[in-house]
């Protein structure tokens, strides 16, 4: 909704979305939450970007969810978030839940990368400034370092709590010894984990071995990514390979010999999905969704109608016994 240009959220907002509390904090996060991994980039269309944070705010998603080398190029999608946000959603800033990200390679030399004290501060301080904000809600270290001590990386997400830079902390691509280790330190230091975010997909169920576990058992959340691997977990594929696909577009993160070589699992739970009156990408999500300790699921949108379908996904999470058996055996 607008008047005379100006937005303003739905209403209703609230009554469209379910929250789950994260962890054992205060927070509740929605059920979906945006990615702004593609679409927020220098080249993307500015009118499109504006319009998918806007569909996912009228439709109660709060968490908008970014990265420093976010784009292309790097810092883009922060600079295009910055500029959304002044422009659409200054007053609703308290009602937003806006998380950055550091630990990949940002800029040239020894400092823009990994997981050094120097370069988590000044890549959260070049966050701050592309998104024109005095703090993010959630600020993560993008990726395990090895060369660095964790107490180093966890020291400056503990520092930068206390400088009043994030609210809170959270961990992304840890394995869970590495992960374990982590949480106690920062839970020594005061700063407890949040919340952790890994790959997890029908396709993708490492977390299965050992990390949900530990999340359940240290009470930190889980938010996943890449939930439809990629797109192969939707009716995309179905029927061979589209000209205007990922997989034939961008072949850096979906080979088509990967899309091919899954084709036959992704019509098997096409069919289950049918007979739960749910499309792939819906049932992909439910999937995610059924288990409690999953917190939130972040999704990807290029068009407005994906957030509405993706939506439709947390109508129902509930699985029975012989789906999830027909679901591991196309699976195995």
């Amino acid at each position: 909704m607008s008047k005379k240009g100006t937005y303003v959220a739905a209403e209703d907002r609230y009554e469209k979305m379910n929250y789950r509390r994260t962890g054992n904090s205060g927070l509740l996060l929605p059920e979906l939450s945006l990615g702004l991994w593609h679409n927020f980039g220098e080249k993307d269309d500015f009118k499109n970007a504006r319009n998918l944070l806007k569909c996912a705010f009228d439709n109660g998603i709060t968490h908008f969810d970014l990265a420093n080398n976010y784009g292309p190029p790097y810092g883009s999608a922060e600079t295009t978030f910055g500029k959304i946000l002044k422009k659409d959603f200054k007053k609703y800033r308290d009602e937003l839940i806006i998380s950055s990200k550091a630990g990949y390679d940002m800029w040239l030399g020894p400092y823009g990368n990994y997981g050094s004290k120097k370069y988590l501060i000044s890549s959260l301080d070049q966050s701050l400034k592309r998104m024109n904000l005095d703090y993010v809600d959630i600020f993560y270290h993008h990726r395990p370092d090895e060369n660095t001590p964790l107490e180093e990386t966890m020291g400056a997400l503990d520092l930068i709590v206390k400088q009043g830079k994030a609210l809170y902390i959270g961990l992304s691509n840890y394995r869970p010894e590495r992960a374990e280790k982590a949480f106690k330190i920062l839970k020594d230091l005061g700063t407890p984990c949040l919340i952790h975010q890994p790959r997890y997909s029908l396709f993708d169920r490492w977390i299965e071995d050992g990390l949900l576990d530990l999340l359940g058992k240290s009470k930190v959340g889980a938010i996943c990514f890449s939930p439809l691997a990629q797109g192969m977990l939707t009716d995309k594929y179905i029927n061979g390979l589209p000209k205007d696909s990922r997989a034939i577009k961008d072949g850096r993160y979906l080979k088509t010999d990967k899309v091919l070589e899954m084709l036959p699992k992704i019509k098997a739970l096409n069919e289950i999905a049918k007979n739960r009156n749910q499309n792939l990408a819906q049932m992909a999500i439910s999937w995610i969704l059924k288990d409690d300790r999953i917190t939130s699921v972040l999704i990807g949108a290029s068009k407005t109608s994906q957030i509405i379908d993706s939506i439709k996904a947390t109508e129902n999470t509930y699985f029975s016994e012989e789906e999830l058996v027909n679901i591991n055996t196309v699976l195995n």
